[in-house]
């Protein structure tokens, strides 16, 4: 996904030298803006403190032309949201098709793709709109019934009796957890660290799927940095989640856009449910056959549930190397 966009580029330019204009711009920004508009339905509708705080700014995002965090932070986790979006969208891009509405120019999506349309501002507002408001509607009707978004935030699921509660849950388990009670998480593969912010993927950057760090791998494994349950383990095995034993859950997720890869280049030695214990090998991968098809293989580590700790840091500076076994994250309950 990450890649495909470009090619909208090549639609545009096409489009401008044959007609003076780009009709396909229009419906890409009716697509992001209707995105956007599903995300903020599901923000509003929420009373759950923690989707509210991701979904607000993600929908922000998403009408300013950077959909990942809108699309793969909150509609995709919800499914409805997302599909509720694209039918928003399709509207949106039927209406600028029937204005014959087209842009001058190529450049940014959403909100600002108004300035390549000015030759016929009120048609791009009112197929926006329609994009928006479908979108907006049919999340708000429809799409927000997942308990995670409905349920308000009850009052012993505040951060500091959560805090309480994990530290309860690490001392009674602290003869059998793998990761130690000082909070540290191990490296679950070797190479260079790398900060997550500088992650070249908004999604993982801006943390929306939690914090953490990141690593630029040297040898094709991944292991286990301590005793859990696999809970999540992606078809295309790119990507494995866990809950250690000490209630500590981790995302890691091998590369940028290698789910397009569709499982080549990887393979998974457990299955979810499985029980693992610190260093068992869950993941081996082909770097080079990865970089040859042109995906980056920039590993990030998450605390997915990172919001139930008072910080989440890393430990490796950036470039340093590391390997398994060393110290790569600080949790802080």
């Amino acid at each position: 996904v990450g890649r495909i966009h470009h090619l909208y580029t090549v639609i545009d330019i096409g489009q401008l030298a044959k007609y003076g204009a780009t009709y396909w711009l229009p419906l890409a920004s009716a697509a992001n803006m209707a995105q956007g508009a599903a995300c903020l339905a599901v923000a509003v509708r929420s009373k759950n403190n923690k989707i509210r705080s991701m979904a607000y700014p993600s929908a922000l995002s998403c009408m300013l032309g950077i959909t990942e965090p809108a699309i793969f932070g909150v509609n995709l986790r919800f499914v409805k949201p997302f599909i509720f979006g694209s039918i928003g969208g399709a509207c949106g891009a039927m209406v600028a098709s029937i204005l014959h509405l087209g842009a001058t120019a190529t450049g940014v999506t959403g909100i600002f793709a108004i300035l390549l349309t000015l030759n016929h501002p009120v048609k791009y507002i009112i197929s926006m709109a329609v994009a928006m408001g479908v979108a907006f509607t049919l999340t708000w009707l429809f799409g927000t019934n997942n308990e995670q978004i409905k349920n308000e935030n009850k009052p012993s699921e505040n951060k500091t009796e959560k805090a309480e509660q994990s530290a309860q849950a690490m001392e009674t388990k602290a003869e059998n957890a793998d990761v130690a009670d000082d909070g540290i998480i191990t490296a679950p593969l070797s190479g260079k660290a790398v900060k997550l912010e500088n992650v070249p993927d908004q999604t993982f950057a801006q943390g929306i799927l939690g914090l953490g760090a990141a690593i630029e791998p040297t040898e094709g494994k991944v292991v286990a940095p301590g005793d859990g349950k696999v809970e999540t383990l992606f078809d295309t095995f790119h990507a494995v989640g866990l809950t250690l034993d000490n209630g500590k859950e981790l995302l890691i997720h091998v590369g940028i856009n290698t789910v397009e890869l569709k499982g080549e280049g990887f393979k998974a030695y457990v299955s979810e449910g499985d029980r693992v214990t610190k260093g068992q090998t869950l993941i081996t991968f082909d770097m080079d056959f990865i970089k040859s098809k042109g995906y980056q293989t920039v590993t990030p580590v998450l605390v997915s549930n990172s919001d139930d700790f008072a910080s989440v840091e890393p430990l490796a500076e950036e470039g340093s190397e590391v390997s398994i076994g060393d110290k790569l994250i600080k949790v802080t309950v």
